[in-house]
């Protein structure tokens, strides 16, 4: 008899089985487009390099920075293969303003953690 209920006891053991519950998707992450990312760093890029913000129009992808006669306009493009493409130029520089394309391309860069 006793034999009967240690087996019966290792089958009723043997039947039961764990399995961990099955790990739940990582998150999807809902943060700034593309282009949102690339257009404010291009508007904080004009900032950090003290030109003020004279016109911005976002659905557009433009903003013009001057300072004195010194213009700097942003522009920002969505592409088909779903990149975004951003460009700087300037006109009416001043000799001490020379290099305030690389000034500000540096300040972008570094606003996209690049």
């Amino acid at each position: 008899m006793r034999r009967l209920s240690v087996l019966l006891a290792l089958a009723l053991l043997g039947g039961c089985a764990y399995y961990p519950a099955a790990p739940y998707p990582a998150p999807v992450s809902y943060g700034p487009s593309t282009f949102d990312r690339a257009y404010d760093a291009a508007l904080g890029a004009l900032s950090d390099q003290g030109l003020r913000i004279a016109a911005q129009d976002r659905a557009g992808g433009s903003v013009v920075g001057t300072r004195g006669p010194l213009t700097v306009t942003a522009t920002v493009r969505p592409q088909a293969d779903g990149t975004t493409r951003v460009e700087f130029k300037t006109s009416g520089e001043q000799p001490q303003d020379a290099d305030i394309s690389q000034r500000v391309l540096a300040s972008y860069h570094a606003r996209m953690g690049r």
